[in-house]
């Protein structure tokens, strides 16, 4: 299969981040990152092309004429990028028009960075003719992906726009007034934003635009950009990033030993959340307030830093500050746009509610974002003022809250031994009844094992390497460590006195678990073959993903002694019929955009509609509790068993299954449960039932209509070794 990290979006950002050959972090479904990777050239695109079974990734360049279409071209990678939601968000598309419809009244040169599928810049070009504008005005559309180029050309031809606007494959700051463009522009219109704000890049795609491209004092749309942030007080974002004050230490294993309490810790930086589903756990401490102000019709500073002064509204802790981001589009002050949080959608220190649309509609393009404060949190008392520092760089902001005693991640006497991992994963490792789990079947694997066992832990669990060291002090661990690499070793090294165990036993070989020789083992038998599963840098993909555990299960039969324990024994597939109807309704097939037609895109977006039954979406990874509206309309089910005593095979499975509730059926949400032992007695769920782990959703081309005790469908799936897919199929009969 074929995955992106971010594609470019034709600017100047980040041409010294482009990223070694990894797995991408994060959601994949999301829109595009600028200027990653770099384009190659104007007839060309880098792409990085993924195995889940192995782990292995490769850039390959994807040439103009490699394709017959748009979908083929991104390897089916645009339908699991942002686009189609993005296209969908009717509010966001009526502000620009509005905004590009006040700020353009006559002929002009507009330049659109990150054309995307040229929408911008249709309307850019309507309005010049509306306003008695002619062909003295011209539209350049920057886009240097080149897949999505191609699609908005399909996309102007559709609208009779093809000679309107000017398409260029590259890069903003590859772009030449005297070269590509015939002169300076007079209007920017663009939307290169993050749930950040500032993460595509935004800042050094202005300076260059200012710079090299823009006359001077250009219009722009947007005009100005605010950043607002919230204090709050609340559990479960605590419990996300403070694992020393979280961690259930009853099995006996510290993974935050006292004097360590910093050494597992979150990477410091925002981290983007629907937090409208956490509304009824967070208690606000604080009103809005504005932290930073970014205008787009000057250049942009590099470097910012202000210090806010915020009252607190209640007594409590604070755990988190929950940040957004309003635009202005018109420099009227009359369009607006916000991402903030539904219970303060109407707020805004400058402008009248009335002008601030609310923002009802769920959408997955931007989101809220979360800055944790390290450690158990800094209390505040009820009136009393809070002082905020706030910094920001060219694609990021920090902040640091006053009566803060710890430096949080980057505490400087851990050093090398500290291991940053994504806030789920630390919620994760912090719970009781996930640990207690994994504790009790690991006990036993080691009891069936033997005295002395080999043990290769085949993931990048930590934990699972520290508690078989603990349990058996005879036994010899290999942890393969394929993503934590030397970093999980000096964790290792630096908790172990803690946790009763020597280094001596443990071998990280810092590599996928097929790399392991004999030579690695003495020429002997492994008798203990463990994973949670999980591999770092998975943690944003689809969950059968991390069934590379049987790939790699596998490739080490060869090593496996006759009687060898494998923990987890086997995975089950499961699935439940949902009514998701915020999250179809973004991926629904476009047609009409403010008065263009978009029909032409659906198909490589992956679109829910009206398309031929062999062109249906793909799966898509998310975590399902922040999707806005949904209700489970069945009982789970079951569709296949992965057993990990046999080698990896193609798997089918076929369910029927009933409806218990009455309801709008939009798809299924997928994922799998982990059966640690032959016993079938212990299991761990990725399901919607843990808020810690992305399920996969399959969402049908039309909602269905079903009744309880009436309606039934017929559910399969197959499993391709080869690749890793799950291909699901459903048929409904009444």
């Amino acid at each position: 299969m074929l995955l992106s990290i971010k594609p470019a979006i034709s600017h100047s950002a980040l041409r010294s981040l482009l990223p070694a050959p990894a797995v991408p972090r994060g959601n994949p479904v999301r829109k595009p990152v600028a200027g990653r990777p770099m384009s190659s050239g104007p007839n060309r695109a880098f792409q990085l092309r993924l195995d889940p079974l192995t782990g292995d990734s490769e850039w390959v360049v994807v040439e103009e004429g490699d394709w017959e279409s748009p979908l083929e071209a991104s390897g089916g990678f645009l339908a699991r990028t942002s686009y189609l939601d993005m296209l969908n968000d009717s509010r966001r598309n009526r502000a620009f028009r509005l905004a590009i419809e006040k700020t353009i009244t006559g002929p002009c040169h507009v330049l659109d960075i990150g054309a995307g599928t040229g929408f911008l810049s249709m309307m850019a070009a309507r309005a010049m003719v509306d306003s008695g504008g002619d062909r003295k005005g011209e539209v350049s559309a920057c886009e240097s992906y080149l897949p999505m180029g191609k699609l908005m050309r399909r996309v102007l031809r559709a609208n009779g726009m093809d000679r309107m606007v000017n398409v260029f494959h590259k890069r903003s700051d590859e772009l030449q007034v005297g070269v590509d463009l015939k002169l300076h522009a007079d209007v920017l219109v663009s939307e290169i934003l993050d749930s950040e704000l500032l993460g595509e890049g935004l800042i050094p795609t202005l300076q260059h635009a200012h710079d090299m491209l823009l006359v001077e004092n250009p219009k722009t749309v947007p005009y100005r950009a605010t950043t607002y942030g919230q204090l709050v007080e609340s559990t479960f974002l605590w419990k996300l990033h403070d694992l020393y004050n979280n961690e259930d230490a009853s099995d006996g294993i510290h993974l935050t030993p006292a004097g360590l309490e910093g050494i597992i810790c979150v990477k410091p930086q925002q981290y983007a959340m629907h937090c409208n589903a956490l509304s009824e756990e967070i208690q606000l401490l604080s009103e809005p307030f504005k932290i930073f102000e970014f205008d787009f019709w000057k250049r942009p500073d590099s470097y910012g830093e202000t210090e806010v002064k915020i009252k607190a509204t209640d007594n409590g802790k604070v755990h988190a500050v929950i940040s957004w981001w309003v635009l202005q589009l018109d420099s009227e002050g009359s369009v607006f746009y916000s991402t903030a949080p539904r219970w303060i959608s109407s707020f805004n220190t400058e402008i009248d509610s009335p002008h601030l649309p609310g923002s009802d509609d769920w959408c997955d393009h931007w989101r809220q974002c979360v800055w944790f404060i390290p450690d158990s949190g800094v209390p505040v008392s009820k009136d009393k003022d809070v002082f905020m520092k706030a910094l920001h760089n060219d694609t990021s902001m920090t902040y640091y809250l006053q009566g803060n005693s710890s430096t949080g991640p980057n505490d400087l006497h851990l050093g090398d031994y500290q291991m940053q991992l994504l806030p789920e994963r630390i919620a994760i490792y912090g719970d009781k009844d996930w640990r207690l789990s994994l504790s009790t079947a690991t006990r036993n694997a080691v009891q069936q094992a033997g005295p002395s066992p080999f043990c290769v832990v085949a993931d990048d669990s930590v934990f699972l390497t520290i508690l078989v060291a603990s349990l058996s002090k005879s036994s010899n661990i290999i942890s393969s460590f394929p993503g934590l690499r030397e970093k999980g070793t000096k964790y290792l090294q630096a908790v172990a006195d803690a946790n009763g165990f020597s280094m001596d036993q443990i071998k990280v070989i810092g590599k996928p678990t097929p790399c392991l020789l004999k030579d690695d083992i003495n020429q002997g038998k492994v008798d203990l073959l463990i994973g949670e599963p999980f591999y770092h840098g998975n943690e944003g993909m689809l969950p059968w993903q991390n069934l590379r555990f049987w790939k790699e299960r596998t490739m080490l039969d060869p090593v496996l002694s006759d009687d060898a324990v494998i923990m987890p024994y086997k995975g089950i597939l499961k699935a439940c019929a949902m009514s998701l109807p915020d999250l179809w309704r973004s991926r629904r097939c476009l047609t009409k955009i403010e008065g263009f037609d978009h029909s032409v895109v659906n198909e490589a977006l992956g679109a829910c509609g009206e398309l031929p039954s062999s062109k249906e979406g793909p799966c898509l990874p998310y975590y399902l509790w922040q999707c806005g509206d949904i209700k489970e309309l069945g009982e789970v089910f079951s569709l296949m068993d992965f057993d990990f005593s046999e080698l990896i095979h193609a798997c089918y499975g076929k369910t029927k299954i009933e409806f218990s509730r009455h309801g709008l059926c939009h798809g299924f949400a997928i994922w799998i449960d982990w059966v640690l032992d032959e016993e079938n007695s212990i299991t761990l769920s990725t399901g919607p039932v843990s808020r810690y782990w992305k399920q996969g959703v399959k969402l049908l081309s039309k909602p269905m209509a079903v009744c309880a005790g009436e309606t039934t469908a017929e559910v399969e799936a197959f499993f391709d070794p080869s690749t890793g897919d799950i291909t699901v199929n459903s048929s409904f009969m009444s």
